[in-house]
């Protein structure tokens, strides 16, 4: 099987036949679909004939992942599956928008300045906080609570995280299936639980909960980039203004999630589910382990959901408190320095929202796929962007660029989702032997884009990743999405070493 099975529907849209099972949707134009390998097609097949699953679409960043491909929807109405979502529960961008005009940034030794200070205050990968001198002081206590409440009023108050930004986040908190949060729910039920059986909490549990404030490895990052309007239309300008964005300031864009205290609690569902299907002799879909699942409202299915809920929390203040921490960095190096949060928006997930005919609720599995809710729907009733459609946060790489969306009424054909970046097309160890370690450092030096590596990570470098105008274009040739500025980068931040992805 390989992308000339996909069956074209439009110039960036296509279906792939799966027998019995209405099709996997495809978005993607020419130049994407033959960078989808025979995995990643076979995964979203396995995925579609699934039990209780309704729908799967392919977005153009789709490559193999945990039972279904990073980059893809999975719908159903009854069932839950951890695998589209990974053990980067809630893995997410953020985008915090400063009042500094990037020309202001153009000499090395300042953007370096801001580096050091960002790295004195931000662990990345295995580093500790412990280890840094400017790192945030919390207690166990308060990282309990934002695990139990997300970013409630009290965990801002402690954290020292504005609380205007709550209203920024695609979500501020997460509940358990039966909607309470905070001391004395579901969620500390289940915390307790968890605390009291699973031995790796009992090992890491504080260490991990202090990994509140920190960036992992991989693909995930800080950048500090350029502002640019993807057009010169009112239109575009009106959005930009509502989302907050100035053009000609810098940005920082993050990329990062629930750090090891979600990969505790995926890994551990993983394995739980796992031996449940053995003990009960269920088949695996697909013949793939990763593929477990639970039907909504057993046992199983609400201690998923629990998890996941104390993990989205998790990675939610977890953001907010590195975009705090960015914001300090950049005053201790330039006094007077304002900053706000543009928006806050995840990829690997699940939600029950109201999709298909008569707005039915279905769980929407994304894996590395985004959520994209255009101007009027009613979901962003209350919001800021209930006139523009939210902000859609989408990187590409530091040298290509990433960008702003908005989505338009054609996100509904695609389950109101769009990808999440660009996609890798050079597996990790491929590139690590195929591409040239002194071209990619000679690469960032040409582009004058800073970063905190000694040697970039070549399983990072751009050419791992695929064509992002390409992507993009498939967005908008689809009419899933319309772009609102472009983001260059003027510095970035990543772990030298590089663990799996999300």
């Amino acid at each position: 099987m390989n992308f000339e099975d996909i069956i074209s529907t439009g110039p960036a849209s296509g279906i792939l036949p799966a027998g019995n099972c209405s099709p996997v949707k495809i978005i993607g134009n020419e130049a994407i679909r033959q960078t989808f390998e025979e995995t990643t097609l076979q995964q979203a097949l396995n995925a579609r004939h699934a039990p209780g699953v309704t729908g799967v679409m392919l977005n153009p960043d789709a490559h193999p992942g945990y039972g279904a491909p990073i980059g893809c929807v999975m719908l159903s109405p009854d069932h839950i599956y951890p695998g589209p979502v990974g053990v980067d529960i809630k893995c997410s961008m953020s985008l915090l928008q400063l009042d500094v005009p990037t020309e202001a940034l153009a000499e090395k030794p300042l953007r370096r300045a801001i580096i050091n200070a960002i790295e004195s205050r931000i662990a990345t990968g295995q580093k500790k906080s412990s280890q840094l001198k400017n790192a945030p002081k919390f207690s166990d206590e308060d990282a309990e609570l934002a695990v139990l409440e997300g970013a409630s009023e009290e965990v801002c108050r402690r954290f020292g995280i504005p609380e205007s930004w709550r209203l920024r986040c695609e979500d501020f908190q997460h509940t358990a299936p039966d909607g309470t949060l905070g001391l004395e729910s579901t969620l500390q039920e289940r915390l307790e639980v968890l605390k009291a059986t699973l031995k790796a909490f009992q090992k890491y549990y504080s260490a991990r909960l202090h990994q509140l404030g920190t960036y992992g490895g991989g693909n995930h990052f800080c950048e500090c980039e350029d502002v640019q309007l993807a057009d010169d239309s009112p239109e575009t300008a009106a959005i930009a203004e509502v989302f907050g964005l100035k053009p000609g300031c810098a940005v920082v864009l993050s990329h990062c999630g629930s750090r090891g205290f979600g990969n505790i609690l995926g890994t551990n569902q993983f394995r739980v589910l796992q031996e449940k299907f053995d003990l009960w002799s269920i088949p695996f879909p697909g013949e793939d382990r990763e593929l477990v699942y639970a039907p909504a409202g057993t046992q199983e299915a609400n201690d998923y959901l629990c998890d996941m809920a104390l993990a989205g929390n998790f990675a939610t203040v977890n953001h907010l408190l590195i975009n705090r921490l960015i914001l300090e960095a950049f005053q201790e190096v330039l006094p007077g320095v304002n900053g706000s949060l543009v928006y806050y928006i995840s990829h690997n997930f699940i939600r029950k929202e109201p999709i298909g005919p008569q707005n039915s609720p279905v769980y929407v599995h994304r894996k590395g796929a985004t959520r994209a809710y255009p101007a009027g729907h009613f979901v962003l009733k209350g919001t800021p962007f209930f006139e523009t459609g939210h902000p859609i946060l989408l990187p590409g790489n530091p040298l290509g660029g990433s960008c702003v969306m908005t989505a338009l009424e054609g996100a509904e054909k695609n389950a109101f989702s769009i990808n999440h970046g660009a996609g890798r097309v050079l597996g990790r160890n491929v590139a690590k032997k195929t591409l040239d370690q002194k071209s990619v450092n000679g690469e960032f030096d040409q582009a004058d884009v800073l970063t905190n590596c000694r040697q970039y990570p070549l399983d990072e470098a751009p050419a791992a990743y695929k064509d992002f105008n390409e992507v993009v274009n498939s967005v908008k040739e689809a009419g899933l999405a319309k772009e609102v500025a472009r983001l260059y980068a003027r510095f970035v931040i990543k772990d030298e070493s590089s663990p799996a992805d999300d």
